[in-house]
């Protein structure tokens, strides 16, 4: 049974809402149509700015999301039916076919709804390498960017609790490395899984490139840990916008956020340019797609936080972005910066699945509505049980073979940057078939060396963009993925996987680890799919480059009033995943945005 069918088993979800004293439904409600700040998109980066520009009471702050709220969504609040998290709360956007997936289109999710991403993602904590941000630094030339400069705001956004079940987790973490001040909460697992001493001992059995790492979240991610996630003490998701846009916060009188709002374009405020170029400061938008565009205006900056479709998305509309292909769509170039849209990076993923003997996975809490509404009933009373998980404990990190590197370059940002994650899962991940228990490793190419694109073919602003990843089409990508595979299978030769594995599971049937190159790479292309951490669409570059969206202040290049905080901005993916990377530099764009208007 779906999770989107059980509703009627789960009413009495006690959920963290939003209070509705400062969010509105309608366009008219809203007490003025001129604010400070508007802030397009109520997402992970979206709130952080919310949150931190109204902390000065004189500054007023509106923010525009395209969905609807959170509160009352039992769906997005049990951190285990982030398994099952689709379309409801979702853009539901597709890639355009990909030539490296075997001529296949995929899913690419994004949140729909207040919070955006971080509040259907799967809530991992990481934060990628210290060499990831150093590199941020370096290619923007502003220091500020770096590894040790973001480390007030990595504390400004953590909040470390102690896990559901209040376990010991003495050496599952460094608490050096973590903040306990900060606002969105980040745990340790809060329900033991029965393959949490398999796992362990494997790394144990095997050594080499397994190895124990009590806190990847140091700068040094290389090897086997404890994963991290964005729950709370009482096992529910701490997204943006229950954390950022608490009870406390959004009851905040200079503070409104309009929901059901699709922005259309950002607008000049005149026909006159200020020194800087065009000063765009109106955002236009509509509440139905087929009604009326409306209209709100920003005395002091417009903030893009779309996302890394949605604000390539709205520039290209608004006329920003490469003059030649913007005209040849039928949109008037207003400012030509060919980078809008460029560099689209994400990493792909395989889910590699296995039978198992154990009747202990989480496969029957997804399938078996009995089941769940006991499980249910425990998690709603205590928040405990199973459902406080996203049905793993453990994630690894590695690094190609140096000969890999030596043939195609290295696209990673350091030597103690991986190009490679595996995760384990305690059952299937989705839906799972009607019978059997399953195991899962999951990996993923997250260095990778491809490039995409996001664009339009359209003058309707209101037709989705067109998103190409470009999965697969750098020869290191596939490599790399082919050794992820084969670094899989190496792992699940554990002796303490006898008798626990049975057999690979679908698609997996036919592949082994000593299947020839063009075999694994068939399978591989066809299997493929997105991890959710698309990034670089509006990348930040040096103020002199002659190339990237936004400068190291995230102004947009070229014209007045307008910046993107979202990781859109980031040049490079993060070698992990990247809710943690978006909430710090959301962090810091605050600080910086609140700087200039001092």
């Amino acid at each position: 049974m779906l999770v989107s069918d059980l509703a009627s088993v789960l009413l009495r979800l006690s959920v963290v809402a939003v209070c509705n004293a400062a969010v509105y439904d309608s366009f008219s409600s809203l007490p003025t149509t001129n604010y400070d700040f508007v802030i397009v998109g109520g997402g992970t980066a979206g709130n952080v700015l919310a949150n931190r520009l109204t902390e000065d009471p004189k500054i007023s702050v509106l923010v525009l999301e395209a969905g609807g709220t959170n509160s009352n969504a039992f769906q997005l609040d049990v951190p285990l039916f982030s398994l099952n998290l689709k379309f409801q709360y979702d853009w539901n956007f597709t890639t355009t076919i990909q030539p490296g997936l075997s001529n296949r289109s995929t899913f690419m999710p994004r949140g729909f709804v207040l919070g955006g991403s971080s509040s259907v993602n799967g809530m991992f904590y990481t934060r990628g390498s210290a060499d990831d941000y150093d590199r941020f630094a370096a290619v923007t030339g502003d220091a500020g960017w770096s590894w040790d400069n973001l480390q007030p705001y990595l504390a400004k956004n953590e909040k470390w609790e102690p896990p559901a079940d209040r376990q010991n987790t003495t050496g599952q973490f460094n608490p050096a490395v973590h903040s306990t001040t900060g606002i969105n909460a980040v745990t340790l697992s809060g329900f033991p899984q029965s393959i949490d001493p398999m796992v362990f001992k494997a790394v144990d059995e095997l050594g080499g490139i397994f190895h124990f790492n009590e806190d990847y979240n140091s700068g040094k991610p290389l090897g086997f840990g404890w994963l991290q996630h964005t729950i709370t003490t009482q096992g529910r998701r701490s997204s943006s916008a229950t954390s950022y846009l608490a009870s406390q916060f959004i009851s905040r009188t200079n503070l409104d956020v309009l929901l059901h709002a699709r922005v259309s374009r950002i607008l000049p405020s005149s026909s006159q340019t200020s020194s800087s170029g065009f000063a765009f400061r109106i955002v236009e938008f509509a509440q139905d797609l087929d009604g009326p565009l409306l209209q709100v205006e920003a005395s002091k900056e417009v903030i893009l936080s779309a996302g890394v479709f949605g604000s390539p998305h709205i520039l290209l509309n608004s006329g920003i972005g490469d003059s030649r292909e913007l005209s040849d769509v039928g949109i008037k170039p207003l400012v030509d910066l060919p980078s809008v849209g460029k560099n689209l990076s994400d990493q792909p993923a395989v889910f590699n699945t296995f039978f198992t003997n154990s009747t202990r996975t989480n496969d029957d809490i997804l399938r078996n509505a009995t089941l769940l509404n006991q499980v249910y009933t425990e998690f709603n009373k205590t928040g405990m049980g199973p459902l406080v998980t996203t049905g793993g404990n453990q994630i690894s990190f590695y690094r190609v073979s140096e000969n890999l590197t030596d043939r195609f370059g290295d696209p990673s940002s350091g030597k103690d940057s991986p190009h490679l994650e595996m995760v384990p899962g305690n059952g299937f991940f989705g839906t799972p078939p009607p019978t059997g228990h399953y195991f899962q490793l999951g990996t993923v190419v997250v260095s990778p060396a491809s490039r995409g694109s996001v664009t339009i073919n359209s003058t309707n602003p209101f037709d989705p963009p067109l998103i190409d990843p470009a999965y697969l089409t750098s020869p290191f990508d596939i490599a790399a993925m082919r050794e992820a595979e084969h670094i899989m299978f190496q792992y699940a030769s554990a002796p303490v996987w006898d008798g626990y594995i049975l057999s690979p599971f679908g698609a997996l049937e036919n592949i082994t680890a000593s299947s020839p190159d063009d075999v694994l790479d068939e399978f591989i292309r066809n299997n493929v799919g997105s991890s959710a951490h698309p990034v670089g669409t509006a990348a930040m570059s040096a103020k002199n480059a002659d190339y990237g969206v936004v400068d190291p202040d995230l102004r947009v290049k070229g014209v007045d009033g307008l910046r993107i905080i979202d990781a859109s901005v980031f040049p490079f993916v993060t070698s992990g995943h990247t809710q943690a990377p978006t909430y710090a530099i959301a962090e810091r764009a605050a600080a910086l945005v609140q700087a200039a208007w001092v």
